[in-house]
């Protein structure tokens, strides 16, 4: 595939050349650091979930980003599994009243919901730039 002026098209080019694989970050050291996942130190979000529109550091185009709903699916799926383990382990080992349960199990699962997602959803933006995903197509 061809970009402009003859020179083959890579993944992310903005005017800006790509770095090579060896200076890119690792996309999970980006993806946690929630920077981008070219440079790895421009700031991704500009707020709690909302993406910047490029990055400040190496001017990456950040409208190729969809992650869906990857990850609210997998936070949503690890709180679960260690919410409800820990609160079988409480009912078995102690059997307290449900308030108890009320009052240890709410407030972590949205402590935890909050604190993993947006480390989540950097994560999979860093490997969708990294795996150089995008939509699927059928041939014609």
């Amino acid at each position: 595939m061809k970009g402009g002026q003859g020179r083959p098209f890579r993944f992310g080019q903005m005017g800006n050349p790509v770095t090579s694989d060896r200076s890119r970050p690792p996309a999970l050291s980006a993806g946690l650091r929630c920077t981008c996942p070219r440079c790895g130190r421009g700031k991704l979000f500009s707020g709690f979930l909302s993406v910047r529109p490029r990055c400040e550091v190496c001017g990456l185009d950040f409208t190729f980003i969809d992650s869906g709903d990857g990850p609210a699916f997998f936070v949503m799926s690890f709180v679960g599994i260690v919410v409800i383990g820990l609160a079988l382990w409480v009912e078995f080992a102690f059997e307290p009243r449900m308030w108890v349960h009320m009052a240890l199990w709410i407030p972590l699962t949205f402590l935890l919901s909050f604190a993993l997602v947006r480390p989540a959803k950097a994560l999979l933006i860093a490997l969708q730039f990294q795996n150089k995903a995008e939509q699927g197509r059928l041939s014609q």
